[in-house]
């Protein structure tokens, strides 16, 4: 390989087969083979970025996470509390009446691994009773110092992300030395930290959280360097049509950015880094192309 994480010879030839580390969510034991795990997004909020993903009606939302198990997810994660730049926090309250009834009745619909996308210990707490396997933090256990040793005591699965401040402050001037060694060294930090709290090892998943505090440059350093911010721990992968994408591709016409609903070959496109980087995880709002552009990518590296 012509340099670390690089799954590509000298003359740009697919050669050296995907290999990822598996994540243990307690019930299963996730095991990539020739692609990354494709995981399904389902917001359970009026405010996120991408319309097709959210629902604040249950039985839609329900609808949605069948069309995607349909489609082929590996695994889904449900969010109850928006996270695009801006968006301002809900209560505890509002993020458990908005999850609960949903997850509920989705336990009892699918086998397939559910994760649910929380700050808060309560939140998780609630979650991993009603048959949750993973949690997924944008804050990697900063903001509620007891949501680690609560994914602990589950024995479940964990995602430790990285952003800098939060959704609402985070896109305010981001500015780093060496995006990929700080977010690299960041996460390392955050998994001992959930390590010293009692999560396994092999339960630790991370994702270096493109878009959350990042300029567009950021984003594409940290998809080039996706392989060194895992420090060989699963890694997790989210560009879906996220806005870096638009400003990469440029305007939309008329001076305009792309719309979220018109970035999904760029969002194909960061495919091709996750599967380069050997990502545990992609995680996206198109399941169905997603699923086809991993397939091909794996039959033409013939693994």
């Amino acid at each position: 390989m012509s340099r670390d994480g690089d799954r590509f010879d000298a003359e740009g030839d697919l050669t050296v087969p995907f290999r990822a580390p598996g994540w243990d969510l307690g019930r299963v034991r996730l095991q990539p083979a020739g692609r990354p795990l494709v995981m399904g997004i389902i917001n359970l909020t009026p405010d996120s970025f991408w319309a097709g993903s959210r629902s604040t009606v249950p039985d839609a939302a329900l609808d949605l996470a069948q069309r995607l198990a349909d489609e082929g997810a590996d695994l889904l994660d449900l969010g109850a509390e928006s996270s695009r730049p801006g968006a301002a926090p809900v209560g505890v309250d509002e993020e458990l009446a908005r999850l609960l009834p949903v997850l509920r009745r989705l336990r009892t619909l699918t086998d397939l691994p559910l994760t649910v996308d929380t700050v808060r210990a309560d939140t998780a707490i609630a979650a991993l009773a009603e048959g949750a396997d993973a949690i997924n933090d944008i804050s990697a256990g900063t903001h509620d110092p007891g949501l680690l040793p609560c994914v602990a005591r589950a024995g479940a699965g964990l995602v430790l992300m990285h952003m800098r401040g939060t959704p609402a402050t985070m896109q305010d001037a981001p500015s780093y030395g060496d995006v990929v060694g700080e977010v690299a060294a960041w996460l390392a930090e955050r998994a001992a930290a959930a390590e010293a709290a009692g999560v396994a090892p092999g339960r630790i998943a991370v994702d270096p959280g493109l878009g959350f505090g990042k300029t567009p440059a950021h984003n594409l350093a940290l998809l080039r360097g996706a392989a060194a911010t895992a420090g060989g721990r699963p890694l997790l992968v989210g560009a879906s049509r996220k806005s870096f994408i638009a400003a990469v591709a440029g305007s939309g016409g008329a001076g305009t950015m792309i719309d979220p609903g018109d970035r999904l070959p760029g969002s194909l496109a960061a495919l091709a880094a996750a599967w380069r980087a050997g990502a545990t995880v992609v995680r996206v709002h198109d399941v169905a192309a997603s699923r086809q552009f991993l397939d091909v990518l794996a039959a033409i590296a013939d693994v």
